[in-house]
This record gives C-alpha cells, structure tokens and sequence, in this order.
C-alpha cells in the first residue's frame, strides 16, 4: 500500500511544503506500481489531463479533466490505467489546518449541521479556479524565503475557491464536521478497514479519534482491544477463504496481513485448535 504524503519521492512528484506539511505535489508521468493507496492526510486532487477512477468503501468516481475532488483521510484503490496521459494537481492538509481555516472564517459555516459521510467529494472547476491553478505553478521553482507566507496564502485561496464551487454544500458541510471533531461509526468502519495493513494509530485518526478515544470507545462498544478484534476478524475471514476459494495458505495469509506464513499458521491454530491445512 502506498501511503502519502509521506511516500511521495522527486521521482514521481514534484512538491512543495509548509514547514513538516506537504502544500502541493504535482504529479508527473511517472507511476508506482501499486493501486492502494492511504492518504494519511485530508487531500485534494484537481486533474490536469487525463482520467482515473478512485474508490472508496462506499463510492467508484471516474473524474476526468478539470474536476476537482476532497479525500478524507483512508484508504481507496487507484485505477492508473484509464489514461496513460493523467496529470494532476494534489494537496494535503493536516486535520489542524483545516479546523484553522473554519474557525477563522465561521460566519461561512452557519447553520450548517452534521450530514451523511462521504470520503469523496467532487466538484467542478471554473475559469476563476483554473486562474488560481496556473498561479501555483511558478512556486514549484520559486526560490524565495517568503514561501512558507506565500503557501499560507494560497491555502486560504484555495479554500475560499472550493467554497465557491460547492452549490450542493457538501464540501462546507464537510469541513465544519471535520471542525466539529467528527467521529466515523466505529462497526461500519472497521468493516471497511479490517484487512488493511494499517496500523492501530492509522486508523484511529482515521476514525477521528485520539488513539486513546479509540481504544476506550472501541473497549466499550465490543468488549475488547481493537488489536484482538482485529486479529479474530482476519483469522474468521481466513477460514472463510479457505473454505470458498481455490487460493493456497500463503495467498490467504497475504491477504489478510500476514507478511509470514508461519505466523498465520501458529495463529490460526490457536484459535481453530487446528492448521489451515486441514481444511478441504
């Protein structure tokens, strides 16, 4: 799985950053090889040139030229192979920052109440957003001490822009959630994230918690720690495989996380009282 920011190489991007956050990345030609990918900051995405389509637990989009979309952090599959030409524009934005800009600007968000959870949101560009995108561009070279003030800038910019944009409402309903503290319902989360290789801190930000708010809210709803639910689901989802499907013990073991064989084994055992061996 591939995660960004923090993946993100001169290879396969271009970026900028404010002080330990990456602003921009602007992507070129170049693609990696995988089509997870977990976006372990809020991002947004404008497409240059091409198509892709991103899915989420609940969402397949297919965006073309010119649209714009808002990730929530998580996990979604990539298809890179709609169009050898995409190019796009991505920005990430810590939790911290966008709360900042809500919290500065909240005459914007009145009346404005909790609505349905959506890891994708899409809108459309126009002539006064493609103004503001051609503008971003000389910074990728600019060589100035001012760039962390001129980024700042531009981050107000962008979202007053895609305020602009939102005739449904649904990104300005989305940030004020975000400001709020938003927390995602924990059983139709983890259904979702079982079986991704992330980490217990991974997915309580995702979840919009602390980790400790996590794990309390986690022990309280299903009467034990999230690493031994997590566990029991794998293994409970392995048997099934096993059981209805033709893949081998180390194709299962994969897919559900186990980077050694062994491990799976010794694991399954203890709880079937049995290897995966055994079953036909």
């Amino acid at each position: 799985m591939l995660r960004v920011p923090s993946s993100i190489n001169t290879q396969e991007f271009e970026s900028l950053k404010i002080q330990d956050m990456t602003f921009v990345a602007y992507r070129n030609n170049i693609y990696p090889p995988r089509n997870e990918i977990f976006f372990e900051e809020h991002a947004i995405i404008y497409v240059l040139e091409g198509e892709k389509r991103f899915v989420s637990p609940t969402q397949d989009v297919h965006v073309k030229k010119g649209q714009i979309l808002f990730f929530q952090r998580g996990c979604y599959s990539m298809n890179e192979s709609i169009d050898s030409n995409y190019r796009s524009l991505v920005f990430f934005f810590p939790e911290k920052l966008l709360k900042e800009f809500v919290a500065q600007n909240l005459s914007l968000f009145e009346d404005y109440t909790q609505s349905s959870f959506e890891q994708i949101l899409s809108l459309e560009s126009n002539g006064n957003f493609d103004i503001f995108v051609d503008s971003l561009i000389p910074f990728f070279s600019a060589r100035t001490n001012l760039l962390n003030q001129f980024l700042k800038l531009k981050f107000d910019e962008l979202m007053l822009h895609l305020l602009d944009l939102d005739r449904s409402n649904q990104f300005r309903i989305t940030l004020f959630n975000i400001y709020q503290g938003q927390k995602v319902d924990l059983s139709f989360f983890l259904e979702n994230y079982y079986l991704k290789p992330l980490s217990i801190n991974e997915l309580a930000r995702i979840s919009g918690r602390s980790l400790s708010a996590f794990k309390r809210d986690f022990e309280v709803q299903f009467n034990t720690s999230p690493a031994v639910w997590i566990k029991n689901k794998r293994l409970e989802y392995a048997f099934f495989l096993l059981q209805n499907s033709q893949k081998n013990v180390s194709e299962i073991s994969l897919e559900i996380g186990y980077e050694s064989v062994s491990h799976f084994i010794k694991a399954f055992k203890e709880k079937y009282g049995f290897t995966p061996n055994k079953i036909n």
